[in-house]
This record gives C-alpha cells, structure tokens and sequence, in this order.
C-alpha cells in the first residue's frame, strides 16, 4: 500500500481497518543468496539496494531482536557531511544528497529537517581549522559557510559570547545538514526492502558462522543453518563478538555513548550546534525536547548505559555555551554502543574468509552515513569492488600505514 494524503483520509473514513503490516514477518529459507547480518540502519540500507539497485532479491536480512530496537534508535538523530579528509567527505556528501531524496524514494515520512549544523569556533586557530575544513567541504561540493561574530550574534542570540573561558569568535555552518527520525529510517528501509522481495527476519540472532576451507558458506542462528554464497556483517557496536565467532580479531574497541533529551520546550533553537571547546551538541525534537550528547564513557563496555561523570560532562558544556536552559529538566537518557575504530574512520570491506564480508568502525558517524553505506556496501556485494566513495574503508589500512585520521587523534579510539 502507498502511504499518501488520499490513503489516510480513505482509512479514517473506514476506522483504519485496512492498513498493512509494513513489512512480512517469514521464516527463514534454507539458503539464500546474500545473508545480511543485523537488521539496523546500515544492514536494511544495504539489503533495499541491493534489490533496488543492483536486482538481488534472494536476500534476508537477519535481526537477533525486533527492527528498530538496537542501535537505530539509540541516537542523536543529526545529519550532515561536514567532514575534511579525502576518505570521508566525498563519501558522507553522497550519503546526505541520498538523504534529501529518501523519504520520496521509501515513500516513508523520515522527518527529514535541512535546518543546518553549526559548529562553533572559539579560538584563532580553531578558525583556520574551520576555514580548511570548510574549504575541504566546498571542493568535494558541500555546502559551506564560516559566519563571523556578528552574524552569529544577529541569528543566534541566545548563545553565551562573552564566556570567560570559551568565548565565540566564529563558526562553520553547514544548511543542508539537520536530522532526521533514527527509528523512522529503519522503518522506511524496512519496508520497501520487503516491497521488493527481502525477507527480513527478526528474532534470529547468529550464533556462528559456517567456514570451511577458507570459504564461509552460511550461518548458523537460533531458528536453525542457513546458508549463502555471501555473507555480509553489519551489527554496530557488536561487530566484535560477531566476528570473533568467525576467528577475527578486529582493529576496534566498542563503548558506550549517552544520549539525553529534556522536557518538551516551545522552539528555541533553530539549528543543530556543536560546541567547539568541549564534545556537546544539540537540536530541539519536533516535540519540543533538547535531544544532545557529549563524549563517550571511557571504559569498554557493551551495556547499552552510562556513568553520571559523563552526564555531569555534558551539562556543564551545556551551560558553558547556552545558559538559558538552565532550568530545563532532564527528561530520559540512553546509551547506544559505538564500534570506535583505531582512526575513526569505518570499514567496508571483504575480510581475508571468501564470502564473508564487515562493515562497522562508525564511530560518531553511523546514523548519517545510513544511505551511503548501505550503498557502498550494496555495490561491494554485488560487484566485488569497493565503490568509488568508499576506496579508503579498507580493513587492512591499519598494516598499510593508510590511515584516515579525521580528528588527528592516533590510535586511541576513546579520543574520536
């Protein structure tokens, strides 16, 4: 069924008797020919282009819990391409031109918001790293702007500028970024995916994978074998219990991230921000709430919650850039696991096990690169080539010294 305005009006007439389920709930065949390991963002990204644009349907994407309750909705919803090295920026601007065409392409409502990000500038040298980057940005064909004080001041009053400590001499602006509901893209994938023939199987989690001679033929799971010529690994934060199960030791280290939305407020921030003299950022929900994060707990872990250290962190970022919400209550907070690699950059990749491939190492980075990587993933499958965007995601960059350090942090994944 086509969701659109004639739809809803028909079904209210009706009691809404006649909607659809959004997506089937089948068993698992005995073999398919690409299996999807995690039914998140990136995995039901990869399996709708892989039917949509490469014409594989004989393909399931397998979900140990139920879609949309892992990582997906564990988020700070933000999107945006406002990156600076050659590895990263041409990849995540074709993944946001992919964005501002989802929601008619899903025919989902994805609350897809172009308000822009703002990343704030507190120091001389601060601003020559914004002018480079967002030279970097303009030259890949992002969209860039560096605002001075004074325009800053004229749009965004409510910002601390006299801060003793962190005072706003600039900041790099990026339009077409915004957010997006997290829970609802997984949804919209979900759903034209199984439009065009994906089996998406949820409550089946793998429990080890099928190898032999080199070769991975399959994987074995709590609702029985099933076997493939390709098996294709995206789970997050998990990725390096799943690949463990197939003898890999991987070059990433998993933590916790919180995130914290506050009591319902009348609009009072009309950008996404980030604070350049400590790790917080921040939008307003369409239901009124502060959505914003901080810094990683920096301790390895695989619970999806946090410590108070770093919810006293955030808060005081929070008052150092935006004192007036000061009085705003903390309405919920949650913890998604982030699969920090050793440069914090992610993977795409074939692992040295034929037929058996990784994709994770996202970092921050995973909720925006949603369409992007399910595609670059989608065409390493079908074609056995890495696409063009995503050259630089190799797993072995770590041995080959070809490093894609966006932060310039080394290898201490608890610092990306």
């Amino acid at each position: 069924m086509k969701y659109n305005a004639w739809n809803i009006f028909r079904q209210g007439l009706t009691g809404n008797k006649g909607w659809q389920a959004a997506w089937r709930k089948p068993d698992p065949k005995p073999t398919y020919d690409i299996i999807v390991v995690g039914g998140g963002g990136h995995g039901l990204a990869t399996a709708y282009y892989l039917a949509s644009k490469f014409g594989q349907h004989r393909v399931a994407v397998l979900e140990k819990g139920w879609i949309g309750g892992g990582n997906a909705g564990r988020n700070t919803t933000i999107v945006r391409s406002n990156y600076l090295l050659d590895g990263n920026q041409p990849f995540y601007e074709f993944s946001l031109k992919l964005w501002e065409g989802l929601e008619q392409e899903l025919n989902f409502n994805l609350m897809m918001s172009q308000r822009g990000m703002l990343n704030l500038l507190h120091s001389d040298a601060q601003r020559d790293a914004g002018v480079r980057r967002g030279n970097a940005m303009l030259m890949s064909g992002a969209d860039a702007e560096l605002m001075d004080r004074p325009a800053l001041e004229a749009a965004y009053p409510f910002l601390d500028f006299d801060n003793a400590r962190f005072p706003i001499k600039a900041g790099l602006m990026q339009r077409r970024a915004g957010t997006a509901r997290h829970d609802g893209v997984v949804w919209g994938y979900a759903r034209a995916a199984d439009r065009l023939g994906v089996d998406i199987i949820e409550n089946c989690e793998v429990t080890g994978f099928s190898i032999e001679n080199g070769v991975c033929t399959g994987v074995e799971t709590t609702r029985g074998k099933i076997a493939s010529a390709k098996t294709a690994v995206c789970v997050a934060g998990s990725s390096g219990r799943v690949m463990a199960m197939a003898g890999m030791r991987l070059p990433i280290e998993s933590f916790a991230l919180q995130a914290f939305v506050s009591e319902g407020l009348k609009p009072v921030l009309p950008m996404a921000f980030s604070f350049g003299a400590g790790h917080f950022y921040v939008s307003q929900s369409d239901k009124g709430g502060l959505v914003f994060g901080g810094d990683l707990d920096a301790y390895n872990t695989y619970a999806q919650r946090g410590g108070l250290d770093v919810v006293q962190d955030v808060a005081e970022c929070a008052m150092a850039v935006m004192p007036s919400i000061g009085r705003a209550r903390l309405l919920r907070s949650w913890g998604g696991l982030m699969d920090m690699s050793m440069d914090g950059s992610p993977y795409i990749d074939q692992t040295h096990i034929d037929g058996l491939f990784f994709n994770g190492g996202w970092c921050y980075g995973g909720f925006k690169a949603t369409p992007g990587s399910g595609w670059a993933y989608a065409h390493l499958l079908a074609t056995g080539r890495p696409h063009e965007i995503a050259t630089a995601y190799r797993l072995d960059r770590s041995l080959t010294g070809a490093m894609v350090d966006e932060k310039g942090q080394g290898p201490n994944p608890n610092k990306h």
